[in-house]
């Protein structure tokens, strides 16, 4: 029997306490997760890899761990000739798009993006890179992404103890920070200067899970947006007296609600959620220092006698996370391993489970922005295991536990995106040293 260095102890004792994790599931995930254990199981003969922090990242070539290069560089070129039309000044793009809708002006900052840009790992090596990797950009929606993710470490810590219970619960009343607050103040006399997020008869009812999987129908404007306004409907005479639906019971992709859950998970930490990504999970990881984090404007609240933004949950009306495709990457490749870095679990096993838990009216939707791929209706060409963090643009973090893969692609056409998958995927050389 072959010794087992102590080296190695951490990685086989996680994988034991990982499939035995993994056989406990829901319906949903029943064949997602004995698939799950299988490929775990495949790679207990190996010891894992994890970059070193920021820049120390170790390369392979394909051949070295099962792909063709020919095929690879074939997908690369794929992704760079299927860059995005869109203006490059994100902000003239703004107008030709979302600031078309009722209330649209940008509020946040915006930024000119780069080239077409893009990483593939394979076992966690860099097997492929193109464009610029190390230039900071907006990412959009894959911010969603990392705020569910200062959710999840609130929730792993207890401090958000249910997700089924009403978010208010938790929720304090909000001093709003305004230019021009007590210029009109006769005007609103008798008026509270509180914001009250969850007050209604509607409101109420909503749950952090109801939030995190956009199913809320959360009612009400925040930081000067409607919700009716985001992606408003066909029929204008409906859009602020429509009948709300019960939360839990229809999905609806909606930035303003996504801000609502931001100010939430603020309310709970008591300290700005860029600290807290920071602290618990991007340097943990090894991120470089240039990501930021911003929100509008007008989200300045006050928290324990200090002026705190509250950050938004994407690019929708400027602001969000602006970060480079590295740090994308390793973010994606801490999901590929179930929240695991090296012999530290920054995310729990079971909230990547639930994460990756198809929601029930939207079943290619996971926590925000977890898509899945039940049944490959959203990316035909991958494994119906796999799931993408994706934001507009298009931004992409394509995960595949299946083959220890992880695509990083910036500024690609939305529907070249399968295409891109396709190929990759189509230059694994069956039974070649490093196929899972």
């Amino acid at each position: 029997m072959r010794k087992i260095s102590k080296a190695c102890l951490p990685h086989y004792a996680y994988l034991l306490i990982t499939i035995v994790g993994l056989m406990i599931v829901d319906p949903f995930n029943e064949a997602i997760s004995a698939r799950s254990s299988t490929v775990l199981a495949q790679r207990g003969s190996r010891q894992v890899y994890y970059p070193g922090p920021d820049k120390t990242w170790e390369r392979r070539e394909p051949g070295q761990v099962g792909l063709d290069s020919a095929r690879l560089k074939d997908a690369v070129s794929f992704a760079i000739a299927s860059e995005t039309k869109s203006p490059r000044n994100l902000e003239i793009a703004h107008y030709q798009s979302f600031g078309r809708e009722p209330f649209g002006e940008g509020i946040g900052p915006f930024k000119e993006r780069g080239d077409a840009t893009g990483i593939i790992l394979r076992q966690g090596y860099i097997v492929a890179e193109w464009g610029d990797p190390h230039r900071v950009d907006m990412t959009f929606s894959v911010t969603k992404s990392f705020l569910s993710t200062t959710v999840a470490v609130a929730y792993d810590r207890k401090m958000i103890r249910n997700l089924n219970e009403p978010v208010r619960n938790e929720m304090a009343p909000v001093m709003a920070l305004s230019p021009d607050a007590g210029k009109h103040r006769a005007e609103r006399l008798g008026q509270s200067e509180l914001i009250y997020p969850f007050e209604t008869d509607h409101n109420r009812k909503i749950t952090w899970d109801h939030l995190l999987r956009q199913t809320s129908d959360w009612e009400g404007t925040l930081w000067g947006k409607p919700e009716w306004a985001d992606r408003p409907g066909n029929n204008p005479s409906e859009w602020m007296t429509r009948k709300r639906n019960e939360p839990g019971t229809v999905y609806e992709y909606n930035d303003v609600r996504v801000n609502v859950l931001a100010l939430a998970a603020l309310n709970v930490w008591r300290r700005p959620l860029p600290q807290i990504l920071k602290e618990h999970v991007m340097d943990p990881i090894g991120a470089s220092q240039t990501w930021r984090w911003y929100g509008y404007e007008n989200s300045w609240v006050l928290i324990d006698g200090a002026a705190v933004q509250s950050v938004s949950g994407g690019g929708h009306w400027g602001g969000g996370m602006f970060i480079n495709a590295r740090d994308m990457a390793r973010f994606g490749y801490l999901t590929l391993r179930r929240g695991k870095w090296e012999d530290r679990q920054i995310l729990s096993e079971e909230w990547v489970r639930m994460a990756t838990t198809p929601t029930t009216v939207q079943s290619t939707y996971g926590f925000m922005n977890w898509f899945l791929n039940t049944d490959r209706r959203f990316l035909p060409s991958a494994p119906a295991s796999a799931f993408a963090h994706m934001g507009n643009g298009t931004n992409m973090i394509y995960v595949d536990p299946d083959n220890d893969l992880v695509i990083v692609a910036r500024w690609i056409e939305r529907n070249a995106i399968d295409g891109l998958v396709q190929r990759v995927l189509a230059s694994f050389v069956a039974n070649a040293p490093g196929k899972s």
